[in-house]
């Protein structure tokens, strides 16, 4: 039987470093350093879990009916209606208060604030 997986889409240096957590819960982590590769890999691997941060779109950085990085991602994998990944979206206190537009739109299971640490993200995987 094969490990469950999770992808850990680090985009930034304040994603937290879990690999030593995700080895002792018996997962194999896919690091992924872009949202544009979490969705290709999702082409080969199905992933259990999802650790993401969330970056408002507060530019132009995203076209117009982006709210965040999240939501290509978020897009494709409702292509998958029959697949449901845990999702665990991490955020800077700065930008918490606007995750819940991402939320009014998509299925996310689980928020945490910076910092994160092991025994939060433990605790929802």
């Amino acid at each position: 039987m094969s490990k469950p997986i999770v992808f850990s889409v680090i985009e930034s240096p304040t994603h937290p470093k879990l690999s030593n957590l995700y080895e002792e819960m018996g997962y194999e982590e896919l690091q992924l350093p872009s949202i544009r590769k979490a969705m290709n890999a999702l082409k080969k691997n199905k992933p259990d879990v999802i650790v993401a941060e969330f970056f408002y779109a507060f530019g132009t950085n995203y076209s117009s009916n982006h709210i965040s990085n999240l939501d290509s991602l978020l897009i494709t994998l409702q292509k998958y209606p029959d697949y449901h990944p845990k999702i665990i979206v991490i955020v800077s206190k700065k930008e918490f208060e606007f995750v819940s537009k991402l939320q009014e739109h998509y299925d996310i299971d689980h928020v945490l604030a910076h910092p994160v640490t092991e025994e939060q993200v433990r605790a929802l995987i």
